[in-house]
């Protein structure tokens, strides 16, 4: 049996092409790790639940819940995980110690600094050095792959994201839409804000949206964004609505530059490296506190970028489908 695993929103919005192919064609029970608690009322079927034993350190404390828990790996024979979390880590790494296939979906992206983003950057290393099978979003990503020597089959299948998106049009409205979360920004979330709210007060003809994450190191700057719309976490299904009709796009998202990128959208990334060089200069623009307002001056007004989305066609879960059937056997 196929364990597939996942503890976040993003983890499994990407996971659920996948779940939706391979349903009636192998075998598979779900885990959840306990990040995003509130996304378990949006999924029907049975899940087994992680209970994390909250100590000092949030990412010792993931791996500890994992470890010598047998109860998870009981009749599994492969297991799926999505990305870079360290509950990713922590399931791969479980599942090795056993002996136990291990697919890493969105496998090969770097960006060759540990601390960029932080922990992901190390996580997927590590997962990479465990995998039997990495499926791989780019060629980029599995000519990494290669050149690390990995072990295991690597094939690329496009962006299981881009699977949902498939048939939303694309729309240019007066909204910005902007999302901040990641873990090396919460040390400048001030700074952040401060000039994306002077740019929403300059542009006022623009609305600027930002679905606020719930991290309360996010949640401290709120009153910083006093020219913006700010609203609480959405739904994916409406989020991503707002996101196919926006202008503009600014983040610090991965998913988000890729996910903007197929409704042709360009992307300020609030970033100083991104693992998704594919789309540079052309879909998405890194920038700092200092250079964001000149890089949205010269964006605002040439918003449109040319060429298709290197991230896929929308067409990943069904390769994905093929490829266990073939490699694991079911």
């Amino acid at each position: 049996m196929l364990l597939i695993s996942f503890g976040t929103r993003p983890e499994y919005i990407k996971l659920k092409p996948v779940i939706e192919s391979i349903k009636g064609k192998i075998p598979y029970k779900l885990l959840f790790t306990g990040q995003h608690v509130d996304l378990l009322s949006e999924i029907d079927g049975d899940i087994q639940e992680l209970e994390i034993e909250n100590g000092n350190n949030r990412l010792d404390s993931i791996v500890q819940s994992v470890m010598n828990n047998e109860d998870i790996f009981t009749d599994i024979s492969a297991v799926l995980v999505q990305g870079d979390t360290t509950s990713v880590f922590a399931v791969a790494l479980a599942a090795f110690h056993r002996k136990i296939k291990i697919v890493h979906l969105e496998a090969g992206l770097r960006t060759w600094n540990k601390y960029h983003p932080y922990p992901e950057e190390f996580n997927r290393c590590a997962v990479s050095r465990m995998a039997d099978i990495h499926l791989c979003p780019t060629v980029n990503s599995a000519s990494n792959l290669e050149n690390e020597r990995v072990n295991g089959k690597i094939h690329v299948v496009g962006n299981t994201v881009l699977d949902n998106l498939v048939g939303i049009p694309t729309l240019y409205d007066k909204h910005i839409i902007v999302t901040m979360h990641r873990r090396e920004n919460h040390g400048n979330m001030d700074t952040w804000f401060k000039k994306i709210n002077n740019l929403a007060k300059e542009y006022d003809e623009y609305e600027f949206i930002i679905p606020l994450h719930p991290n309360p190191n996010v949640q401290k700057h709120r009153h910083l964004l006093t020219n913006l719309t700010v609203v609480d976490s959405m739904e994916h299904a409406s989020f991503i609505k707002k996101l196919a009709s926006s202008h503009l796009v600014i983040t610090d998202s991965g998913g988000i530059q890729e996910e903007s990128s197929f409704f042709k959208k360009k992307c300020i990334v609030c970033r100083e490296h991104t693992e998704r060089g594919e789309g540079l200069e052309v879909f998405s623009f890194l920038t700092s506190e200092e250079t964001i307002e000149g890089v949205f001056r010269d964006l605002v007004e040439d918003n449109i970028p040319s060429g298709d989305c290197p991230y896929g066609d929308g067409k990943s879960a069904e390769r994905i489908t093929k490829i266990l059937i073939e490699e694991l056997k079911f």
